[in-house]
């Protein structure tokens, strides 16, 4: 046999093996999703799968509990489409080194959990990002037991992802999938500031 045939019969048989695994998921249903873990790219694909959702027409929520101090790029991006399916709420007063106050950031937490709260309880809402809400739940600026019941509850066709480091354990074992982002490099490191497009 020779090598292109050796390759063919290869990808036929993995073909076959994918085939099987994709003819088992019959389960159809709404997921959740947790991304964290100190590398980047934890917002920056929950933000991918909100573009994914608004290219097929769902309606879709975001809340964002630590940004908010300063603009990014995806908040300029993604506002164009709220006076259509997307609710959009920067909720976050900034790093809490930064505001150095904790009541003000739990109270900011709290608010952006109420908002929360409502989009996982609305069954006209497809997909919603809960972006950096694991650093408010690590923090114990949002109460952990009460944000598990109201996830559990929510519509049972909704879409969830939740961002930020140091996912709690409970909350990783209630995921349907969950990704760690590791670092391996960063710019940052080096002495390079936060750059457009990039981290902003």
């Amino acid at each position: 046999m020779d090598d292109e045939a050796r390759h063919r019969d290869r990808m036929r048989r993995k073909k076959e093996l994918i085939d099987r695994r994709i003819a088992r998921a019959t389960i159809d249903r709404g997921v959740l999703v947790v991304n964290t873990g100190n590398g980047k790219g934890k917002s920056s694909s929950g933000f991918g799968m909100l573009a994914r959702s608004l290219g097929h027409g769902f309606r879709c929520g975001v809340v964002q509990f630590i940004k908010g101090s300063f603009s990014t790029g995806e908040e300029a991006f993604f506002r164009v489409f709220e006076d259509g399916p997307l609710s959009y709420h920067v909720m976050g007063e900034g790093y809490t080194w930064e505001t150095q106050d904790k009541a003000r950031d739990i109270a900011a937490a709290m608010a952006a959990w109420e908002v929360a709260e409502g989009m996982l309880s609305d069954a006209s809402m497809d997909f919603v990002l809960l972006d950096e809400l694991n650093i408010a739940l690590v923090k114990g600026y949002v109460p952990l037991d009460r944000v598990l019941a109201v996830l559990l509850a929510r519509p049972s066709q909704q879409h969830v992802v939740i961002t930020g480091r140091g996912a709690p354990d409970e909350l990783i074992a209630l995921a349907d999938t969950v990704t760690e982002m590791r670092v391996i490099k960063h710019a940052y490191q080096a002495g390079i500031r936060a750059q457009k497009g990039i981290e902003l």
